[in-house]
């Protein structure tokens, strides 16, 4: 029998019956670091995911609930001393400024990417690259549950001007038939399979009539934090039937999962929902950030790459955690990153060694870290805003000690300054 979904937030932290045992001053964390940081757990997490005898060490804890490490000192004590000292009006204003410190839409997301129509931004879009557009349905901004470390927290926050949507699906196919280099198109989030069967349908009925669209991805973390959505829940059936016509279409289908420990694919609904998704013809890869105090040990990747491939799906990325919200608590230095990935690959036969990493998802495009020797870093873009600039590879040497993300490097050799200069501003679109 199929569990009603069931959802906590912030607000309701006391009716989680595991927390009940815990720390009164774990419980506190979470509310204060919750102001800043969007949460919202569900039952099937709580009951399947979780080893609650680990309590906080457990690392699907620390991926699902937030914790004090994830906020400075000085922005835990403001919040802690504003929320019983200022006016709600004063402290929603404490936790706006504090957002704002956080880089909440990093790698130039609503800057450079956005794409126009006669001089008009097309919000909810966006165009990096020349093949492929990233596109937010309003109707998929929110997930079965959140992740402490998600880039796109800001989309889930109450501040309006901080979320990124579209509501216009025509302005979309629009865009995509006046371009028809573009050949990918990404419905993200939040989470796409969110929506029930009706909604998807309208997006996916339309994607499938653009001629020269060859391929569909679906950004998602339902295998983790809802399989019933495949196995189960009412409408199941229809969304799986949905998700064929694409394949059926002839166009390419790729669900783009994201899975971050190995204890996200022991349960026996999350095996029956891939095997469900893989015979509508769909190809399931997997991508996860290396996080520390979740998935920081070459073991832990080397065992899920593993346990995937056996389930007939395919690494694709290893990130890094981005430059906005927590990453100071998340992130490991390039170094270390780079070591856990190496020793991770060795471990896997040939077929596991498909996941590319560690990779950083930069204001320029995708930027994975090759070696370092003698404190050079040996880097190359996978994909670049300028297509000539992907798969050069070029050096970099720390700017700050211990670097941890791309904008912490410089360049050595002054020929190579290119890859490393700001990007100008160039307006895409028709």
């Amino acid at each position: 029998m199929t569990p009603k979904y069931k959802s906590y937030n912030i607000h309701a932290l006391e009716s989680i019956p595991y927390l009940q045992k815990m720390d009164k001053a774990i419980i506190e964390d979470i509310k204060i670091v919750g102001e800043i940081y969007p949460f919202k757990t569900n039952n099937y997490v709580l009951d399947n995911l979780i080893d609650w005898e680990r309590g906080i060490d457990d690392p699907i804890f620390r991926l699902n609930f937030p914790h004090r490490g994830m906020l400075t000192e000085e922005h835990y004590d403001k919040l802690k001393w504003g929320r019983d000292r200022l006016a709600k009006d004063e402290f929603a204003e404490l936790v706006d400024q504090i957002r704002m410190t956080l880089n909440p839409h990093p790698a130039g997301q609503t800057s450079f990417n956005v794409p126009f129509e006669n001089g008009v931004r097309l919000e909810g879009l966006q165009h990096k690259y020349r093949n492929t557009v990233l596109y937010f349905p309003s109707h998929s901004q929110t997930c079965h549950a959140y992740c402490t470390f998600c880039f796109r927290w800001p989309q889930f926050v109450s501040n309006a001007e901080l979320k990124f949507q579209s509501k216009e699906l025509d302005s979309l196919i629009r865009y995509l038939n006046y371009n028809p280099q573009i050949t990918d198109v990404l419905l993200t989030g939040g989470d796409p399979m969110v929506m029930g069967p009706q909604i998807l349908s309208r997006y996916i009925d339309a994607l499938i009539g653009v001629k020269s669209l060859r391929n569909i991805r679906i950004g998602t973390k339902s295998l983790t934090f809802w399989p019933f959505k495949f196995t189960a829940e009412e409408g199941h059936q229809e969304v799986l039937q949905i998700l064929r016509k694409v394949t059926d279409s002839g166009k390419h289908l790729a669900i783009m999962s994201h899975f971050n420990h190995p204890a996200e694919l022991k349960s026996d609904v999350v095996i029956d929902a891939i095997k469900n998704l893989r015979a509508t013809g769909a190809e399931i890869r997997t991508q996860a950030p290396l996080l520390r105090t979740i998935n920081n040990k070459s073991e832990i990747w080397s065992e899920m790459w593993e346990r995937q491939v056996q389930l007939g799906l395919i690494p694709y990325y290893m990130f890094l955690p981005r430059d906005t919200g927590a990453q100071h608590h998340f992130a490991e230095d390039l170094r270390t990153a780079l070591h856990i990935y190496k020793n991770a690959i060795q471990k896997l036969s040939g077929i596991c060694r498909t996941a590319k990493g560690p990779v950083m998802s930069a204001l320029h495009g995708k930027v994975e870290l090759l070696d370092c020797v003698d404190d050079v870093f040996y880097l190359r873009y996978l994909q670049h805003r300028d297509p000539g600039m992907a798969y050069k590879v070029f050096k970099g040497r720390e700017a700050i000690d211990n670097p941890k993300w791309f904008s912490d490097l410089t360049t050595v050799d002054k020929y190579e300054e290119r890859y490393f200069e700001e990007v100008k501003r160039v307006e895409v679109g028709v």
